[in-house]
């Protein structure tokens, strides 16, 4: 076989309708087109309109909510920052943030803030400030003789306000 003689296998490829070119052919005048109107121009982008009668989409009752200013924070189970103090990743002796959670790779980004759920069992004394945490983690730090502080974060400013302070800086 030389390269001159490749060529795909038969039925492989198929020749392009040549729409336009004559009545005889099949696809002329109209091009396949039909009659006059919206559908025989080019640009037509007319999904889910139904004819006049009330679309599917706007019959469905309206659900849920979705709430602009939850607050998305990264989970932390007990057992999880165990295992990190047994793995040497991070020193319990130390006060542990956020920031050194996400640096050790505890936990893979920050988002909004870290919350400590209380799966898992804590041995190791830890003291965390963090931006939630639940009451049975709580507990948990503090049977083992650590402390859990609460941060609040001040939320990042929006638009025009945002703006002003970038300014006034």
């Amino acid at each position: 076989m030389k390269l001159n003689e490749l060529k795909p296998q038969d039925g492989a490829t198929k020749k392009a309708t040549r729409v336009g070119r004559g009545i005889g052919s099949g696809k002329g005048k109209t091009s396949g087109s039909g009659q006059k109107g919206q559908k025989a121009r080019s640009g037509v982008a007319i999904n889910g309109f139904e004819g006049g009668q009330m679309p599917l989409y706007r019959r469905m009752p309206k659900l849920g909510f979705n709430n602009i200013f939850r607050k998305e924070l990264a989970e932390l189970s007990l057992g999880k920052l165990q295992e990190a103090i047994d793995a040497k990743k991070i020193d319990a002796s130390k006060a542990l943030d956020e920031a050194a959670l996400v640096k050790a790779g505890v936990v893979r980004r920050k988002k909004d803030g870290i919350k400590l759920l209380g799966n898992g069992a804590l041995k190791a004394k830890v003291e965390l400030s963090l931006s939630g945490a639940s009451k049975s983690a709580v507990a948990a730090v503090e049977k083992a003789g650590g402390k859990v502080t609460i941060v609040k974060h001040e939320p990042k400013p929006i638009g025009k306000k945002a703006e002003k302070k970038a300014d006034k800086k």
